[in-house]
């Protein structure tokens, strides 16, 4: 018994030693475990403070960015060409209405929203929070603003809200100059990121698509403001921290003389065609009109399938702006310019005289003639008479005398082959042919017969009509040459529109070491073709007020057959000549250039011509009226 005892006695002093080590190894984990809780909560706490801080703020603090307004455009005389209006929308805002089914059947019995139109609006609400405003009905009238202003007491949480939009007051008479705004596309998004200025854009809708808008989007945009919000977990803004307002972009100022825009788009109205005109004194644009045109505003809000389709497929082209991207051959109307090149590289001196039967051979070949455009010809002719009556002859001879490289590298110092410099983007070079174009075009050499035609503005080379009116300012300018242009100055926000900042003037290298008398030669001959005894445009400057010069011509479709004749009447439209026209008045102290060209019009001198003069009387004697008045 007593040695049972002492077994037990022994087991239980076992028992509770091994109990002792067991309980110590566990308070020491414990231990363990709770510096190692207490070490990471420092490190939570002391040393990742910042961190977490920050993620904290991120969660709290929300960053909404606030677009700018957009400059905006004014002509010369500080007439508005496009603005900003208020755009109403109708909105709803889904967790202040108890019932929205009953809510939109009442809204669609006093205003016209469709059961589409409510379909969108269902799909926009599934993707937005509830306490966020989704629009129901965009663009608003201002008649259906006040119908619902009346019953607004009817509908909670239904309100309307208004933004800016552009809008074009002049519609279709500037569309090919001023451009128009459009909402920002994948494209456009890719090019901001690649120019690195999508951030600037990120509470922007809209960008410039064409003309001013788009040439001109850095300025006009302005630089987009913030504020700093604190929110809920739901995202529901509960105060604002900080706020950085916008700076409204720039108010730029055109050349453009709305009233002279408007008169020349009604002379336009009804044709295909198009008009440059130009100050010059710097070569500011005051009308450039593109015929016929199609409403920007249609393109701000969106414009339809059907409807981008109808001006796609439109056969008379509205949206080609026909005085940058509208290439033609630009006929007799560069023969001042031949003249020039000719006496001053020595093919033909101011005595020049040649005889013309009406046609030209090229020397030594059997080749078919080229003809004159009047076929009896025109008897002897010298250097101005061959501008006054566009002698096609004397300029078949200087095109064989000076050869496609001297002429190709002449008209290209007149600025014909390349950009003209003018600010929107849609330009086209058009084409002045050389040996190695058309190599690489046709892949063939350049042959003599290729020549003849260039010297009359046929044949491969082809023209814009601004490159054709920045050809004639040089002329003016005896030499100097100055990028037509459409920016006047700018107007920083908050300023009179008389403090502006003139934009500066690119000019190129100039026609150095021409004779003035070589210039004076050129003039002349296109003030004999106005007012000269045989001038071809002497029915359309007579009785002319002022002094004028001018040269006409007459773009060939398409070529005839030898001893084929020209008749209007008996050929399609479309194959018919064009007319072309450019010139400047008054000749001592010109106060504008204009050039003109008529798609399928004919004759330059019968259909061109008198437009022409229109142009200058409305510039010159309605400015004289005014000036007296």
């Amino acid at each position: 018994m007593l040695r049972r005892k002492r077994s037990q006695i022994r087991d239980y002093k076992a028992e509770s030693a091994l109990f002792s080590r067991r309980a110590l190894v566990a308070f020491v984990g414990i231990i363990f475990m709770m510096g190692l809780l207490i070490l990471n909560l420092y490190n939570i706490q002391v040393n990742q403070y910042q961190d977490y801080e920050t993620r904290s703020n991120d969660n709290r603090i929300k960053v909404v960015p606030i677009a700018p307004n957009r400059g905006l455009i004014y002509d010369r005389k500080g007439r508005l060409l496009a603005e900003n209006r208020p755009v109403f929308n109708l909105e709803l805002t889904p967790e202040k209405i108890k019932n929205m089914d009953a809510t939109i059947a009442a809204l669609q019995d006093i205003l016209p929203i469709s059961d589409e139109r409510v379909e969108s609006f269902e799909k926009d609400r599934r993707r937005t929070r509830r306490f966020k405003s989704v629009p129901l009905l965009t663009q608003l009238s201002q008649e259906q603003v006040a119908i619902f202003s009346v019953q607004q007491h009817k509908f909670p949480g239904v309100e309307v809200t208004a933004n800016l939009k552009r809008f074009y007051p002049y519609g279709d008479v500037l569309t090919h100059v001023i451009g128009y705004v459009s909402r920002i596309n994948d494209r456009d998004m890719q090019r901001l990121i690649r120019e690195e200025k999508a951030s600037n854009y990120q509470a922007t809708r809209d960008i410039g698509k064409l003309g001013i808008e788009r040439y001109y989007e850095d300025m006009l945009h302005g630089t987009a403001g913030y504020q700093e919000v604190e929110v809920n977990s739901r995202g529901r803004v509960i105060r604002t921290l900080k706020y950085v307002p916008p700076k409204p972009g720039k108010d730029i100022v055109l050349n453009l003389d709305i009233d002279l825009q408007l008169y020349v788009h009604k002379l336009l109205d009804g044709h295909r065609g198009s008009a440059v005109v130009l100050d010059p004194a710097d070569n500011g644009v005051l009308a450039m009109v593109s015929s016929p045109s199609y409403d920007p505003n249609d393109f701000v809000h969106g414009i339809s399938s059907k409807g981008y389709n109808a001006l796609l497929n439109d056969p008379d082209r509205p949206l080609v702006n026909r005085a940058t991207l509208g290439i033609y051959p630009p006929a007799s109307t560069i023969k001042p310019f031949i003249a020039v090149a000719a006496l001053d590289e020595g093919v033909i001196t101011p005595k020049t005289v040649r005889n013309d039967p009406g046609y030209w051979r090229i020397p030594n070949s059997k080749t078919r003639p080229f003809r004159d455009w009047l076929r009896w010809g025109h008897g002897k002719v010298d250097v101005k008479k061959s501008i006054e009556e566009s002698v096609d002859t004397f300029y078949y001879q200087i095109a064989y005398d000076l050869g496609i490289d001297r002429i190709s590298d002449w008209m290209m110092r007149f600025g014909f082959g390349d950009y003209t410099g003018i600010d929107i983007h849609e330009e086209s070079k058009a084409n002045m042919p050389t040996r190695e174009w058309k190599q690489a075009r046709h892949r063939t050499p350049w042959y003599q017969g290729d020549t003849i035609p260039v010297g009359i503005g046929q044949g491969y080379w082809t023209a814009t009509p601004m490159q054709i009116a920045k050809a004639t300012s040089v002329l003016v300018h005896r030499g100097e040459v100055i990028a037509p242009h459409l920016l006047r100055s700018t107007i920083e926000n908050g300023e009179e529109f008389n403090s502006q900042e003139l934009s500066p003037i690119e000019t190129y290298p100039p026609i150095q070491g021409v004779a003035t008398s070589y210039w004076n030669i050129a003039e002349e001959g296109m003030r004999l073709a106005n007012h000269g005894k045989k001038g071809t445009a002497r029915r359309a400057f007579a009785k002319l007020g002022y002094s004028s010069a001018g040269k006409s011509g007459t773009a060939q479709v398409f070529s005839l057959k030898e001893d084929e004749e020209y008749n209007a009447d008996e050929i399609p439209e479309h194959l018919r000549d064009h007319a072309l026209f450019t010139g400047y008045a008054p000749i001592n102290d010109p106060e504008v250039i204009v050039t003109i060209v008529l798609e399928n019009a004919g004759g330059g001198s019968t259909n061109g011509a008198p437009v022409v003069r229109r142009i200058f009387d409305h510039i010159i004697l309605d400015e004289e009226k005014e000036a007296q008045q």
